[in-house]
């Protein structure tokens, strides 16, 4: 029998799907759907006998973007919208919910850029953003069009990082676990997660298994040769932000406001380090075990 990865063991989602690079999962799909329904199709009040015709007369902007949808998006002949509102709208919903995750994000964009009302289609768009972000989508609106945010790089940091740190520490992945909780995400404690991944491998290069993040950053160099004073002030200053801030490290009283933007930067910026440490530690000839 195979045996299960760390990642497979905890649970914890790839981080291309955690992050959502080339696909789209089933909690991402319905809100933006919902958000259709809510700028859109909602504005239309409808029964299942109401009739496209009826509701175009009185309605010329949804006329206008069902006309240009089935021409110039399903490219299908424009004489062929079924005549009963109900109909033509689940016939856009099957395909909405079963085509590939890119034509998802074409779709919406193509919706956004050809409805008449510029105030609905911005509302559109600020509202889709705000889903992507709490989704973990790699992409956004800019400028009416949708673009990869953030890059794929980032993503690449993460998944080495990731796949080094289950040599020796859960800490990272548990970082992406917390993170990437559609139902509970815990930002506060998948940035101390992150931290204390970075703190995991600082051990391990400077032998010393049981000192502090903040005494093993300063035993590096004897290790690894000169850092650049930047980069090490750098991850000193994160260190202490991690201590104080909302006690991310130490337990506190009352709520933090720790959100989403703070705990995916910690995460990529402590893949970033682990995956630069590594490098080093390479280069220095040590051996990065398990203790």
């Amino acid at each position: 029998m195979e045996k299960k990865s760390f990642s497979q063991r905890m649970g914890i989602k790839p981080v291309k799907s955690a992050f959502q690079i080339n696909n789209i999962d089933p909690s991402l799909r319905i809100s933006l759907w919902n958000e259709l329904t809510e700028v859109y199709w909602s504005m239309f009040k409808t029964t299942t006998s109401s009739t496209v015709s009826s509701l175009l007369r009185e309605h010329a902007s949804i006329n206008d973007l069902f006309l240009k949808l089935w021409q110039y998006y399903f490219n299908l002949p424009v004489d062929e919208i079924d005549k009963y509102w109900s109909t033509s709208l689940e016939i856009i919903k099957n395909y909405f919910f079963s085509c590939p995750w890119n034509e998802v994000y074409e779709f919406i964009e193509f919706v956004a850029n050809n409805y008449r009302t510029a105030w609905a289609n911005e509302r559109f768009m600020i509202n889709c953003n705000i889903i992507l972000e709490r989704e973990l989508s790699a992409y956004r609106f800019v400028g009416g069009v949708i673009v990869p945010m953030p890059s794929k790089q980032e993503v690449v940091e993460v998944e080495e990082a990731l796949d080094v740190s289950q040599k020796f520490s859960q800490h990272l992945g548990r970082a992406l676990e917390l993170l990437a909780d559609k139902k509970v995400p815990d930002y506060r404690n998948s940035i101390k997660e992150s931290i204390s991944a970075v703190e995991a491998i600082c051990q391990l290069v400077a032998g010393s298994p049981k000192v502090t993040l903040g005494v093993a950053l300063r035993e590096l160099e004897s290790k690894l040769g000169t850092m650049h004073p930047a980069l090490k002030e750098a991850f000193n200053r994160l260190y202490g932000y991690t201590s104080d801030a909302q006690g991310v490290r130490h337990a506190f009283l009352g709520q933090s406001d720790l959100d989403i933007e703070d705990a995916k930067f910690m995460l990529i910026a402590c893949s970033a380090f682990i995956n630069y440490l590594v490098a080093k530690a390479e280069k220095a000839g040590i051996k990065l075990s398990e203790k």
